[in-house]
C-alpha cells in the first residue's frame, strides 16, 4: 500500500464520470478501433459496451487467456504480465487494424489500438494486483502512430473493486490519449479520475511517437512523483524510463542519496569505494549491484518548486558518468529500503556520509512511529542491509569524523554500538580526505559567483558539460 501522507493529483474532469468519457468516444466518429485486454476480464471494452454505441468506436475485442492461443497471436512468452507482451499486442493488433480498415476508412478515421496484461486476485492468486496497460494511435487520419505505456499496482483487497479500478484507468488512458496529447502532464493527471490514491498507482509511464516528439520521459517520471501518481520512479543512464521490478527483480542494489548539483569528485568517490566494499560481500558471490542515485523530492525543491531545467542538468551528468537515476517521495531511509523490498530481497548497500548518519540517529524524525527509532532502525537493516559511511571533516577542528567516532545521545549510544560491531555500519576509506569539507553547495555557489576553483570539485566530465550547456546559472569566470 502506498503511504497514507501521499495524496493523488486533483481530478481533471471532476463533472465528467467514466462512462461519460466512454460514451464521448464511442459518438466520435474519428476514432476507431481493437481492445485486447489478458488476465482480469474484459474490463475497459465493458465500459464502452455499457454506455451504449460502441459500435461507433469498437472494431474488434479480444481475450486471448490460453497461452496456447496468446502465443500463436504475439509469439512465444516466458510470462505474460510483462512490458514485452503488452508490446507485442500493441504491434499485432494495431498492424492487423489498420492493414484491414485503412483503405476503406483511413481518411476519417483516427485508429488505435488498446491492450492490457494483468495479475489480477483470483480464488487462487492473493497478491497485490498489478500490470501493463497502453495505447498505440493516431493524433490525426495516417499520421504515424503514438504510443502510452503504463505499468499499475493495484490495491483493492477485492477482484470485483479491481476490476472496477481497471476498467475506470483503462477509459482514462484511451480518453486522454486523444484529448490530452499536447499537453502530458494534464494528460497523466487525468489517468487517475475516479480513483483514490489508495486504490491505484501508476509507477511507470512512457511516452513515444508523433504526438510526442518533444515530451522528456524522464519529465514524466519526475511528474509521476510530484504530483503523487507513485511514491518512485526510475531511468537508466540512458534516460529509459523502467519499471521497477524490470530494473530490481532479484538484483543487488547500491543507492547513494544526493541532489547531485553538481555531482562531486567527492560524491562519485564515495559510491566507487562502496562498490569495491560491496564486491568483497561473501553474499554476493560475484553478482555486481544495481546503482541507483537517488533524488527525493525534498532534493529538487527550490523557491518556486522544481525547476526541470535544473532537473534535467543533474540527470544529463549523472547519464554521461553512466548513473541510473531513482526519483522518490521518501523522506526515511527505512522507507527507500521498504520499497527496495518489493522487488528483490538481495544484499542493499545504502551510501551516507557522517552528518547524515548522525541524522538517522536523531529520534525527531520517528515520531510518527509507534515504536519509534526502534522501529524504524529494525525496517531500515531488514536483512542484508549495509550502510556504507563516508567520512568529513569537522570544520571547527579539521578532525577526520568516522562511523567509529560518531556520538550520538547517551541513551542510543549501545544500540548504535551494536549496529557497528556487527557490521551494519561500515565505514569508508576515502580515496583521499584533502577536500572532504567541501560539499556539493559551496560547488554550486563557485560556479554562481564565476570563481574558477569549482571545476577542481566535480569530474571532467561534468565540468566539461556545465561549461558547455551553463547548468546551475554558471557565471563568467572571473
Amino acid at each position: 500500500m502506498p503511504d497514507p501522507g501521499i495524496s493523488g493529483p486533483k481530478p481533471v474532469h471532476p463533472d465528467m464520470t467514466t462512462d461519460e468519457k466512454a460514451f464521448s468516444i464511442n459518438v466520435d466518429s474519428r476514432m476507431y478501433g481493437t481492445f485486447a485486454e489478458i488476465g482480469a476480464g474484459q474490463e475497459v471494452a465493458r465500459r464502452f459496451f455499457h454506455v451504449g454505441g460502441a459500435s461507433g468506436t469498437i472494431a474488434k475485442t479480444i481475450s486471448a487467456y490460453d497461452m496456447a492461443i496468446s502465443d500463436s497471436l504475439y509469439g512465444k512468452a516466458d510470462r505474460y504480465v510483462t512490458r514485452q507482451r503488452l508490446e507485442a499486442m500493441l504491434d499485432f493488433e494495431y498492424r492487423q487494424l489498420v492493414e484491414r480498415l485503412d483503405a476503406a476508412r483511413g481518411e476519417r478515421t483516427t485508429f488505435f489500438a488498446f491492450a492490457n496484461t494483468i495479475a489480477a486476485r483470483s480464488y487462487t492468486r492473493h497478491e497485490e494486483g498489478q500490470g501493463w496497460l497502453g495505447i498505440r494511435f493516431q493524433a490525426r487520419p495516417r499520421e504515424a502512430p503514438s504510443e502510452i505505456i503504463i505499468h499499475v499496482r493495484l490495491f483493492d483487497r477485492d477482484n470485483p473493486r479491481e476490476q472496477d479500478a481497471l476498467g475506470v484507468i483503462g477509459v482514462n488512458l484511451i480518453f486522454s490519449a486523444f484529448r490530452h496529447s499536447h499537453e502530458p502532464e494534464v494528460l497523466l493527471a487525468s489517468l487517475v479520475d475516479e480513483l483514490s490514491r489508495d486504490r491505484i498507482e501508476v509507477d511507470m509511464i512512457k511516452f513515444s511517437g508523433a504526438a510526442f516528439q518533444h515530451t522528456d520521459n524522464r519529465l514524466m517520471s519526475l511528474q509521476l512523483v510530484s504530483q503523487g501518481l507513485s511514491e518512485a520512479a526510475l531511468f537508466l543512464a540512458n534516460g529509459q524510463v523502467v519499471q521497477a521490478s524490470e530494473a530490481l527483480y532479484k538484483k543487488p542494489v547500491l543507492m547513494e542519496r544526493g541532489n547531485f548539483r553538481p555531482v562531486t569528485r567527492v560524491g562519485l568517490d564515495m559510491l566507487q569505494r562502496s562498490k569495491e566494499m560491496m564486491a568483497a560481500q561473501p553474499a554476493l558471490k560475484d553478482q555486481a549491484p544495481l546503482v541507483l542515485m537517488e533524488m527525493t523530492l525534498h532534493n529538487l525543491m527550490c523557491e518556486n518548486g522544481i525547476d526541470h531545467r535544473d532537473f534535467l542538468a543533474r540527470v544529463d551528468i549523472l547519464g554521461a558518468l553512466g548513473q541510473a537515476v531513482m526519483i522518490s517521495s521518501f523522506s526515511s531511509y527505512y522507507k527507500v529500503t521498504g520499497f527496495l523490498r518489493r522487488y528483490t530481497a538481495n544484499f542493499l548497500g545504502m551510501v551516507i556520509g557522517v552528518p547524515t548518519l548522525q541524522e538517522l540517529f536523531e529520534e525527531k524524525y520517528y515520531q510518527d512511529l509507534e515504536g519509534g527509532i526502534l522501529e524504524a532502525l529494525g525496517r531500515l537493516f531488514k536483512s542484508p542491509v549495509k550502510i556504507f559511511t563516508y567520512p568529513t571533516l569537522a570544520d571547527e577542528t579539521g578532525e577526520l569524523r568516522t562511523a567509529e567516532n560518531l556520538v550520538v545521545a547517551p541513551h542510543l549510544r549501545h544500540l548504535y554500538a551494536h549496529l557497528l560491531e556487527n557490521g551494519f555500519i561500515e565505514s569508508i576509506a576515502p580515496s583521499e580526505t584533502r577536500d572532504l569539507h567541501v560539499l556539493p553547495a559551496d560547488v554550486l555557489r563557485m560556479i554562481q559567483e564565476g570563481n574558477p576553483e569549482w571545476e577542481r570539485y566535480v569530474p571532467e566530465c561534468a565540468a566539461q558539460m556545465i561549461k558547455e550547456r551553463s547548468y546551475f546559472g554558471l557565471q563568467t569566470q572571473r
